[in-house]
């Protein structure tokens, strides 16, 4: 039972057709001059303009000024991991992305639009929420994931809504009364990049 607050993100579980989610990622640069902000196991990220992975800074509220990518832009998917040359010169597999790593560092990231998501809400909800729609409780940020698991600890919001938002629930995957409940989710088509037609 979820009976506390222990929120890790985005977990990929299956697809939405009910097939299994053979864990397959795609790989992208982050900027080689560094990122200012960590990139955890779990979290939503984009394709900046200029071309390399970022986080995605909005809570996709809704699919024009605060959708994930930014202004009517979807996000490019789930950041699980990278590698990257440490100092040593050893090749570093890392489950998060530690902030200002510069170099040749390689984003592992989902990008599969129609990947199911498990994410915990950050309060209670009922049946009614199946079908509806939610985003992140708060914005992730470089400080909205653990540097000792490497993954996120963002929540997505238990008030639900009907309008258009980053996803929408399609089951549950702890009891529907527990303080904290356990949900499964799907990008909504304009949330995600590969679904959406504006670029960036």
């Amino acid at each position: 039972m979820a009976s506390t607050s222990s929120p890790y993100g985005l977990r990929a579980v299956n697809r939405n057709d009910g097939m299994p989610y053979a864990g397959a990622t795609s790989q992208f640069l982050i900027n080689p001059s560094g990122l200012a902000s960590n990139l955890f196991n779990g979290q939503v990220v984009i394709i900046n303009a200029a071309g390399y992975v970022a986080l995605a800074t909005a809570t996709g509220e809704d699919l024009t000024t605060n959708n994930l990518g930014g202004s009517s832009l979807g996000a490019l998917g789930v950041f699980v991991g990278c590698s990257y040359i440490n100092a040593q010169g050893q090749q570093i597999y890392s489950q998060y992305y530690p902030s200002s790593t510069t170099g040749v560092v390689t984003a592992y990231v989902i990008t599969d639009p129609q990947v199911t998501f498990q994410a915990q809400l950050d309060g209670t909800t009922t049946q009614a929420a199946l079908g509806a729609n939610t985003y992140f409780a708060a914005v992730q940020s470089t400080s909205t994931g653990s540097t000792t698991t490497g993954n996120s600890t963002s929540a997505l919001e238990s008030t639900v809504v009907t309008t258009a938002a980053a996803f929408k629930i399609i089951g549950f995957a702890s009891p529907v009364g527990d303080a904290y409940p356990d949900v499964l989710v799907k990008f909504n088509p304009g949330a995600h990049a590969f679904t959406n037609a504006v670029g960036i």
